[in-house]
């Protein structure tokens, strides 16, 4: 159907593993009318979980995309993964909608995951509601999730509809007033979400206390739910099996009524960088203006090759539009704009404010793109997703000589299509690390570069990323001077190093006075030092939070050239560093480690003795969840230490904290290990 801006929805569906998104998903889309049959995860048949390493271990890796028409709208849905190791897609795709509609199971309750899912889905000022799945599943206790979410996210969660029938049926408690549900009288919920809404607007508010609920306009009601949603003063709550369908096109129905179309939404984040730094900007979704559309994903599709999906949120895009990536001074022409349905690409003639569709064979396209079609939007961006650090690493080379190349071209598509997956190089080791949020993340990766690639690699473990610093101010000097017949080497310098806070960095400082190293060498010291800095200078590793001034130095009409206070400059940091007390620092992570309760013993006296400093433990529904900070070294095999230790019930996840001192036997062993390499002076 031909649809308006106003007609979109846009949604993603996320929360935590085995919560149901991907069978909501599909129901969903059946409900709407875009499916004749709704797949099951058991046949492999759903249209979001589609790669084959999906199917094989029966959960969702990616995101997928897909809509449907239903009422007079048009849905857009994002299936978005629900194991924290996939967590990079689930976040870009935030950036793309409306709505993030948090799937909670009914039979486990609220689960980690969900908390830092609406945190998330707020921190992006998204508006937010929650589907309780599998009300109809023996043990469920739609009551108990109900309370636990109010307890958790507060009296603002509401519901709309209730559980009838023993799970059997769902019955509306924000329209209508009458009736008898699972969880009550329906009138007792009703006046509560009826209270929570008209509180909103002063207006509202005056006309219900003057003339009662039936003096309210459709509109008024309208409005003042969408402000709610908008200020996060209402999280309203939906009951549905996605199994059996129960409960499936009543959520449609409040999606067409109640959610956010583009035009009515919180405004997206953009910003437009000049030269005294940054300035909101305002997208209006006006099918007339300029188009400004931002790229949230990226696929390597080996039929279609590039593919960038975007969300247009200003202009009209159609077939042979011209357009600009970032501040590209080329522009590409669209020769082909498609609307996805998990895999499959259907071709459409344009894309509106608020639609997502996509482009194929655009080299230049890369997440977090903008395409635009006049130059006056040039400098635009979206304000970036903050994205879990990937602390996990493994080193990796190609199985076999002369496929090097081929490992190099996968990994980057790999990397630009999940933002949370980092490939480093690392010259000083010529060393290829890949980096992820858990071993979980890597394997799959490792998967995909063998199945999709047809890249056999062999890893091995990479070294932790410490770092170097120094604890105290000090002195170093210099002198390189060499003479080999004809014209020498000469070059002198003085500097002194202090500590910078944790941090914030280097910073190179020229305080020369008089000359006595004239300007155009200065360049010349500061690479000297800046080789020192990479490549370490106690231990093999990076050096951090230290400021260098440049105070004093000699040089010579005749012998003085770069390549001498490049070494000066480096050896005179050299000798600083050996006086300022050098300190190892290692990275600290943040770990949440949820077990069920008869464990915590056991887990809290295995972090101890990997010099965790516990934090304290959460309860929820059936586990505990022990959070503590630890040494990520400390840290190498926990995946199969505590599945060991909890008969595969545990589960964890980890973000980088902050770098800290090693103890003093641990960096003696690191100092003792390092080998440097000695330059001739």
């Amino acid at each position: 159907m031909s649809y308006s801006t106003q007609q979109i929805r846009n949604v993603a569906l996320a929360g935590h593993p085995g919560a149901g998104k991907t069978t909501l998903f599909e129901a969903l889309l059946h409900a709407g009318g875009a499916l004749q049959v709704a797949g099951t995860i058991e046949r492999g048949t759903t249209v979001s979980d589609h790669d084959p390493i999906e199917k094989a271990r029966g959960h969702s890796i990616d995101t997928a995309i897909a809509s449907t028409d239903h009422g007079g709208m048009h849905v857009n849905l994002i299936d978005t993964p629900g194991y924290p190791e996939f967590r990079g897609p689930t976040l870009s795709a935030f950036s793309a909608v409306d709505t993030a509609l948090i799937v909670v199971d009914a039979d486990s309750g609220v689960a980690h995951g969900t908390r830092r899912l609406m945190e998330r889905a707020r921190e992006r000022n998204l508006c937010r509601a929650i589907v309780i799945n599998k009300i109809d599943h023996e043990g469920a206790d739609a009551a108990g999730v109900l309370a636990a979410l109010r307890e958790e996210f507060g009296p603002e969660v509401l519901p709309l509809n209730l559980p009838a029938q023993d799970g059997k049926a769902v019955i509306d408690c924000f329209w209508q007033s009458a009736g008898d549900s699972d969880l009550g009288a329906v009138a007792d919920w009703h006046q509560k979400i009826i209270d929570q809404v008209v509180e909103i607007n002063e207006t509202v508010m005056e006309h219900y206390l003057d003339l009662g609920e039936g003096g309210l306009s459709g509109e008024e009601l309208h409005d003042a739910f969408e402000q709610c949603l908008r200020e996060g003063h209402l999280v309203p709550v939906c009951f549905a099996s996605a199994r059996t369908g129960v409960g499936v096109k009543e959520l449609l129905d409040v999606a067409e009524r109640l959610f956010p179309n583009p035009a009515e939404a919180n405004p997206p984040p953009f910003v437009k960088s000049n030269g005294s730094g940054q300035q909101r900007i305002e997208a209006v979704p006006d099918p007339r203006a300029h188009v400004i559309a931002d790229v949230f994903k990226i696929v390597n599709d080996p039929f279609v090759g590039k593919l960038g999906i975007f969300r247009v949120y200003q202009g009209t895009l159609k077939k042979d539009t011209q357009l600009f990536v970032d501040d590209g001074k080329k522009p590409f022409k669209v020769g082909h704009l498609f609307k996805l349905k998990g895999k499959d690409h259907v071709e459409v003639e344009q894309a509106i404010p608020g639609d997502i569709a996509a482009v194929a064979k655009v080299d230049d396209l890369h997440f977090d793109a903008v395409l635009h079609d006049s130059h006056d939007e040039d400098h635009i961006h979206l304000a970036p997703v903050a994205f879990p650090k990937p602390m996990f690493g493994l080193a990796i080379e190609a199985a076999s000589k002369g496929q090097e190349q081929k490992l190099s071209i996968a990994l980057q598509k790999l990397a630009e299509e999940d933002p949370a997956f980092v490939v480093e190089h690392q010259p000083e080791l010529n060393e290829t690390v890949i980096h992820g949020l858990s071993d979980l993340h890597l394997r799959v990766m490792l998967e995909r570069l063998k199945e999709r690639h047809g890249v056999e690699v062999k890893t091995r473990p990479p070294r932790i990323a410490y770092r170097e610093t120094i604890g105290a101010k000090a002195e170093g000097h210099h002198r390189h001077k060499k003479q080999t017949g004809g014209a020498g080497q000469f070059g002198e310098v003085a500097l002194r190093i202090e500590p910078l806070p944790r941090g914030a960095g280097f910073e190179f400082v020229d305080e020369v006075k008089g000359g006595t190293i004239p300007g155009q060498f200065l360049p010349a010291v500061e690479k000297g030092v800046r080789q020192v800095l990479g490549s370490g200078a106690v231990a093999g590793y990076p050096l951090q939070d230290i400021r260098v001034v440049v105070h004093d130095g000699k040089h010579h009409a005749v012998d003085s050239k770069e390549v001498a206070f490049v070494a000066a400059g480096k050896k005179a940091f050299l000798d600083a560093i050996a006086k300022a007390r050098p300190q190892v620092l290692e990275p600290v992570v943040d770990l949440e480690v949820a077990v069920p309760e008869a464990q915590v013993g056991d887990i809290t006296g295995s972090l101890a003795g990997k010099r965790a400093r516990i934090n304290g433990t959460d309860a929820t529904r059936g586990e505990i969840v022990v959070r503590a900070q630890v040494p990520l070294a400390e840290l190498e095999g926990y995946a199969a230490e505590l599945k060991a230790m909890t008969a595969g019930q545990g589960r964890y996840r980890l973000d980088f904290s902050h770098y800290e001192p090693v103890p003093p036997g641990v960096q003696q062993k690191l100092v003792d290990a390092y080998k440097p390499r000695h330059d001739d002076d």
